[in-house]
């Protein structure tokens, strides 16, 4: 079945949306199960920073650089962070920095989604679709047998290989015939930046495809919902974000931020 998709021309909508209708029976609250990435073009699918090292016409150029960036990285960056736990939060902290690799940032919060997939219009002119994507990440994990828990890093290790200790260089020569999987991972709080932007991640065993793809030859389409914003309603959206303090300032709490806030605020 397609990927749902969804028309929302103000934030009211987007969060009514994405408002689960049921109370949770645990918590007695209505708790959403999705995570959300917002993208400044909604005709764009689900690339990661390595499908688009290259270029994106067509993706998937640089795929087989994975390990040396990750091992370059690991040879450069000592002497500016402190020792990663692990070569799991080593990807992690490359990502988070701006290393390609071939995890995919998301948010729990569908506002701080819209914020990204909002960006620019003004100062550019462009008044193209935005999107904003959810996923259900518990339904996700189900289908790949894993707990319908949010892994933390230490827990990769653990359940992604029954015989012993997983790491990223073995995920990186893995053969794509070999058992597929997806899931999300927590990112320790490294800095304020992610804790601010409520980030998460998700691993994927293919880096030869879009995540949607990916999802979509699992027969998992159900867990990705699309909810495109008009071009000609990025701005009214960009301002009720404003309102509700979800900006450059908060969200990369620094200079840079302050500076980028002031900067398009102002334009």
């Amino acid at each position: 079945m397609p990927i749902r998709e969804v028309r929302v021309s103000t934030l009211g909508q987007l969060v009514e949306e994405v408002t689960p209708c049921d109370v949770d029976p645990v918590s007695g609250r209505r708790r959403d199960s999705g995570v959300y990435r917002g993208c400044s073009d909604a005709s764009w699918p689900l690339l990661t920073s390595l499908d688009r090292l290259g270029g994106i016409d067509p993706p998937h150029r640089k795929a087989d650089l994975e390990e040396h960036l990750l091992r370059n990285f690991l040879r450069y960056s000592r002497p500016y962070q402190r020792e990663a736990e692990n070569e799991w939060e080593l990807l992690v902290t490359a990502q988070h920095h701006g290393l390609p690799t071939r995890l995919l940032d998301w948010t729990y919060s569908p506002l701080i989604a819209a914020h990204f997939a909002t960006k620019g219009q003004r100062d550019r002119g462009e008044r193209h679709d935005r999107a904003v994507w959810r996923l259900d990440w518990k339904q996700v994990h189900r289908a790949f047998g894993l707990p319908e828990l949010a892994l933390l890093i230490q827990d990769l290790q653990n359940l992604l290989k029954k015989d012993g200790n997983f790491t990223p260089w073995e995920l990186f020569t893995r053969r794509r015939e070999e058992k597929p999987f997806a899931c999300m991972i927590e990112p320790p709080s490294i800095d304020a930046r992610i804790v601010s932007q409520s980030a998460t991640f998700t691993l994927c065993s293919d880096k030869w495809q879009s995540f949607d793809r990916f999802l979509a030859e699992q027969g998992l389409e159900g867990a990705l919902t699309r909810y495109l914003i008009p071009g000609d309603a990025v701005d009214h959206i960009r301002d009720q974000l404003d309102l509700a303090g979800i900006d450059e300032r908060r969200i990369f709490p620094d200079l840079s931020g302050v500076a980028a806030y002031m900067r398009r605020y102002y334009s």
